[in-house]
């Protein structure tokens, strides 16, 4: 029963991943548009907050009184706590505006250390074997997915900046995801935590759209982007998290590099060389004897 557990967070927080993973390609081919940062923050959350209002709704038809509903407490806690997935949202995407999306993701993927990092202050222990080989694997398997090694690219340290909060903030969301108002359905706390983020992104839209706003990106990009960034990403890592703990979650999470190279690949023709494709087999290998380690210390 628990490795059942186990194993379905571990799909749930992939799937999420894998749809974050996609962000970074959709965002930049939006500013190769003329669209800003904060009319792609600002309609992403909007119409994704509107799509998860509907799946509440569903559950809530469906399931009549069956559901558990949020306490005053609980909502104030999500929404606190979806502040830092807003600020991921502003910072990732100022990144990659100033790198490659290649850099931008890595400097995201950071979130692998500090996860496990946080969760041994928090848990006052030690990672175990697995996850320290899991960790050191995949961050070489990053390197060498981005071609860091090869590339002679002189970095905007604005870029860099904004990356490194982005992953710091990120990583806040994947322990909120982990710890509060677990017991409310997943669907209920992506919404609060929509609307606490949603203060962030507009806070910060007012403050930089000096230009008028561009309403054609709610057509052209705010659906796909609310779809892969704040919908499904969201539910399931709620979802899944509690199921992962941090720890493993954070390492299941890497998935968004291979997916974002990919992205490049295909969408933007990005090439990528042999080095790259190793290391994505890497990091995918570093999950899998993740997962397999565990399974085994479970029984």
């Amino acid at each position: 029963m628990i490795e059942n557990k186990v194993l379905k967070g571990v799909f749930l927080v992939a799937f999420g991943a894998t749809s974050y993973g996609m962000l970074a390609t959709f965002v930049k081919m939006a500013y190769d548009e003329g669209y800003t940062t904060a009319e792609v923050t600002s309609s992403q959350f909007i119409l994704g907050i509107l799509g998860i209002l509907i799946i509440n709704l569903f559950q809530k038809t469906k399931n009549k009184d069956k559901t558990l509903k949020a306490s005053k407490r609980n909502i104030f806690h999500l929404m606190l706590a979806g502040t830092s997935l807003g600020m991921t949202s502003v910072f990732y995407y100022l990144a990659v505006k100033y790198i490659p999306v290649s850099i931008g993701i890595v400097l995201l993927m950071q979130t692998v250390w500090m996860g496990v990092l946080l969760e041994m202050i928090l848990e006052k222990k030690i990672p175990s074997t697995q996850k320290i080989i899991s960790v050191v694997v995949v961050l070489i398997g990053t390197v060498l997915a981005t071609n860091l090694i090869k590339n002679e690219v002189s970095l905007d340290w604005h870029g860099i900046m904004w990356g490194i909060l982005a992953a710091a903030s990120f990583t806040t969301t994947m322990f909120t995801a982990n710890r509060v108002a677990t017991d409310i359905s997943s669907a209920q706390r992506s919404l609060y935590m929509l609307l606490g983020g949603a203060v962030i992104v507009f806070g910060f839209s007012i403050a930089t759209q000096t230009a008028p706003f561009n309403f054609e990106i709610f057509l052209k990009w705010g659906i796909i982007l609310a779809l892969f960034g704040t919908i499904i990403p969201p539910m399931l890592m709620n979802a899944g998290f509690p199921l992962t703990g941090i720890g493993l979650g954070s390492i299941v999470s890497a998935l968004e590099l291979p997916v974002s190279v990919m992205m490049a690949f295909f969408l933007l023709n990005e090439q990528v060389n042999a080095t790259q494709w190793l290391g994505i087999v890497l990091i995918i290998l570093a999950i899998v004897i993740m997962n397999v380690n565990f399974g085994k210390r479970i029984k």
